[in-house]
């Protein structure tokens, strides 16, 4: 018996399962022994894809490690303080309100500031992509503050999360989420880059999110030009977020359902899209066309597929720096490092901003980006063999604390860093969790860049839906190409 190519490419690249074996020196039958029972544990390994989780790990939960798998501790040069946890809503503070006019840090000034002159100086807590940034990029800077830990989560996704640590488990296929807890996070002790990627995709941010108005902005080309300014409404759904105990399974398998509406410019305005992604299978992607009338069902408007309207600076899969289905990569897990990431961005959610204040010609303006040392999980994913993608690497900085996608680097057919992509994260009170309130994709080779998903110049806040919710659009029904026909302008 033998172990398909893909499957011995995946087995090679996972440092966890062969590490500390040596066969060069082993005698030919040892060797032959040594690699049958390689091969045996091969098999066993793809027959159910499941990394077992010792009492010992288990019981660091909570002690030196978070709840959810983070170090508790400071690092070693006080850069990096220890975990505090989630902190209540500030007194005074309603939705509706500016978030960052009542957060106890916002007096706060920036430690330094990294830019090309200095930038060799950080380079050992900086990514590739935020290197080139500095380099390339006229006039781009990092402004960096004092550090802070307070991302937590709810008591009920902590229980799920120690409930489910020992059962949560990779499908046969290499990449579907089985017999997970949720809400909570799959891989609290996460030894692939798959687990890594499932914790990112099972972040916690409610049952549903409201963007009850939202900017897309595309800037100029390079030399000349108007910006795109997209306006749109947004919503989306996590039924397995729900207060109680839900595994992928529920809902017919649904991941998240998510509604997207045009509403500016007028070319766009009245188009829609829902899309219906899934635990174990493909997407479903629904699209309303004003001029047609209906709705047609877009099988490929997933993945690197160019969203409408954006030129081809909106692959499908860059929403949040990474969305939808992990199955087209192999994901390698690469380590733990501690870097510059966009943590407690407050002023990217600020809907009171105007957009023209936040945008500038070749990067967003630098008063709104807030930089903080982090650890985290370094992950790298790789097109498999047999699939293409535009971007056939990517490398993703998942923050310990959260298991948010912060910082990713896109890689091009020739190697070049294509795109350095951001997430804005920032705590939301009413939720007890954080949450991406915005991302950027800086292109290092068109000269554009893309703010995506943000309330800023909006006049009016994301809104989130707590356990007890009853808002009717947090249904599956809601999310369906016969529903979106309904709701969708005639």
């Amino acid at each position: 018996m033998s172990v398909p190519a893909e499957s011995r490419k995946r087995l090679n690249n996972s440092d966890n399962y062969i590490e500390g074996m040596n066969f060069h020196h082993a005698e030919e039958g040892n060797m032959k022994a040594c690699q049958s029972a390689v091969l045996i544990a091969a098999i066993g390994f793809l027959a159910t894809n499941v990394w077992s989780v010792t009492p010992e790990d288990l019981a660091r939960l909570g002690k030196d490690l978070t709840p959810v798998g983070a170090e508790k501790a400071g690092n070693k040069d006080d850069t990096i303080p220890a975990f505090s946890g989630s902190e209540p809503a500030p007194a005074g503070w309603t939705w509706g309100k500016p978030r960052g006019d009542y957060w106890k840090y916002k007096s706060e000034k920036p430690l330094y500031v990294i830019d090309a002159s200095n930038v060799d100086k950080y380079a050992d807590k900086l990514t590739a992509g935020q290197i080139q940034m500095l380099k390339q990029v006229k006039g781009y800077t990092m402004p960096v503050y004092p550090s802070h830990r307070e991302c937590g989560l709810p008591d009920f996704v902590i229980q799920n999360t120690k409930d489910g640590a020992t059962t949560a488990a990779i499908g046969k296929d290499g990449w579907s989420l089985e017999n997970a807890t949720l809400p909570g996070v799959p891989f609290p002790l996460p030894k692939t880059g798959i687990e890594v990627m499932w914790n990112w995709l099972m972040r916690y941010q409610s049952a549903g999110i409201d963007e009850q108005d939202s900017y897309e902005y595309v800037s100029p080309r390079p030399g000349g030009g108007n910006p795109i300014v997209v306006r749109a409404k947004q919503i989306y759904y996590f039924p397995w977020a729900k207060k109680g105990k839900h595994t992928p399974q529920d809902a017919n398998g649904l991941q998240n359902g998510n509604y997207y509406g045009y509403t500016d410019p007028a070319a766009l305005a009245g188009q829609g899209i829902i899309q219906r992604y899934y635990f174990n299978k493909d997407a479903d992607s629904f699209y309303y066309f004003t001029g047609q009338r209906r709705v047609r069902r877009l099988p490929s408007y997933t993945y690197d597929s160019p969203l409408i309207g954006y030129e081809n600076q909106y692959p499908a899969d860059s929403g949040w720096v990474y969305m939808g289905n992990p199955d087209r990569f192999d994901w390698k897990l690469v380590g733990k490092k501690e870097i510059y990431i966009p943590y407690d961005s407050f002023a990217m959610q600020n809907f009171d901003t105007k957009l023209s204040d936040a945008t500038g010609p070749v990067s967003l303006n630098p008063s709104m980006r807030r930089y903080e040392l982090h650890r985290v999980w370094e992950i790298e994913g790789t097109v498999k063999a047999g699939v293409r993608h535009s971007t056939p690497k990517k490398t993703l900085y998942v923050d310990e604390d959260s298991w948010l996608v912060a910082v990713g680097d896109d890689y091009d057919a020739q190697g070049r860093i294509w795109k350095e992509k951001e997430n804005y994260i920032a705590p939301e009170w009413e939720i007890g969790a954080c949450v991406p309130v915005a991302d950027v994709f800086n292109d290092l080779i068109s000269g554009r860049y893309l703010l995506d998903q943000t309330v800023v110049g909006t006049g009016k806040d994301m809104k989130f839906f707590p356990p007890g919710s009853d808002d009717p659009r947090l249904t599956d029904g809601y999310f369906t190409g016969e529903n979106l026909g309904t709701i969708s302008e005639r």
